[in-house]
């Protein structure tokens, strides 16, 4: 069972391969565990984009064993903040949840050079989230 004192945060894109893994991973690797990490895709590929697991390998994040998960209404309600990327209304909406969306770059299809920009969005992002919970976890 999670702290409640822990906030929680989901990250959603269509197929959980590459934006919302991204995400996680940075999330995960900079705040460790003062936040529960999820995420999620609401139509999953197969397997992460190698060019994502290439680009965040760069930065020393290894997400090579990361599969791609289902959105589930579950994943939902058990977050605190849920970041959607690019899935439009796929994500069941649950009052008193945060909801955040971050426009970003599909990285689907492309190689790792067009894959570093959008990486170093979503670390930039993910720094500011982690000020904004962190501060109001203990403000």
């Amino acid at each position: 069972m999670s702290d409640p004192t822990t906030p929680s945060v989901l990250f959603v894109c269509v197929h959980n391969a590459g934006r919302s893994q991204m995400a996680a991973a940075f999330l995960t690797h900079l705040a460790g565990d003062r936040v529960e990490v999820r995420s999620a895709g609401s139509a999953p590929a197969e397997h992460i984009n190698p060019a994502v697991v290439e680009a965040m390998a760069e930065v020393g994040i290894d997400i090579a064993a990361e599969t791609p998960k289902v959105l589930t209404a579950e994943a939902v309600r058990a977050s605190d903040v849920v970041i959607t990327m690019g899935c439009g209304d796929a994500c069941p909406y649950f009052p008193g949840k945060t909801y955040l969306d971050w426009k970003l770059e599909d990285p689907a299809g492309q190689g790792v050079v067009a894959v570093r920009p959008i990486r170093d969005e979503i670390r930039h992002r993910i720094e500011n989230l982690i000020s904004e919970l962190i501060l109001e976890d203990h403000g």
